[in-house]
């Protein structure tokens, strides 16, 4: 299984407040062009810890080498940890999961992804499995720091910074057909 591991910084953003647009997985759609659509479907709540910590399912729609990737997964929310757990239930990888965390920084806050895939095809791994690595990676950076309007950086990786740095019509991965 190939992984996934994006930080980006939030200065002047706490915990909490990170915590609360990282989970608005509807909203990623207006926030980077790959991401065509997601779709999230009620879920479960822990009624009785009344902290929002809770279970509800997302079907997602990612533009990738001329075609759409699709899944639904199975989003599980901790706010206690300020971590949310995800899991594939059915799409077009055999397997998907991960996680994001968020944690205090000294002026701010840290999200942390990392995720697990594998598409299920031996052969071609050497050929898909990087290009959705970088895919991934950028999509998920741009998104975070999109959810604060431009405010935060990428951490632990320079290649990956000075991509997200780029405006959108200048990475090949924006847009259907491009990757």
């Amino acid at each position: 299984m190939r992984s996934v591991h994006v930080a980006v910084e939030l200065p002047g953003v706490s915990p909490a407040a990170g915590y609360g647009q990282v989970k608005q997985f509807a909203r990623y759609p207006e926030l980077v062009p790959v991401v065509r659509a997601v779709t999230v479907h009620d879920g479960v709540t822990d009624a009785g810890a009344g902290d929002g910590s809770g279970e509800e399912t997302s079907d997602w729609e990612v533009y990738f080498r001329n075609g759409i990737l699709r899944w639904t997964e199975s989003d599980r929310f901790d706010p206690a940890d300020l971590a949310i757990a995800f899991t594939q239930l059915d799409g077009d990888f055999e397997e998907f999961e991960g996680e994001w965390r968020i944690s205090q920084r000294p002026g701010g806050c840290l999200v942390d992804f990392r995720a697990g895939f594998d598409f299920g095809i031996p052969s071609l791994a050497g050929i898909l499995d990087p290009v959705a690595e970088r895919v991934i990676k950028e999509t998920i950076a741009r998104v975070v720091i999109g959810l604060f309007g431009g405010a935060g950086h990428v951490v632990g990786d320079e290649a990956l910074a000075h991509a997200v740095s780029l405006p959108p019509a200048e990475i090949p991965l924006a847009g259907a057909g491009a990757v």
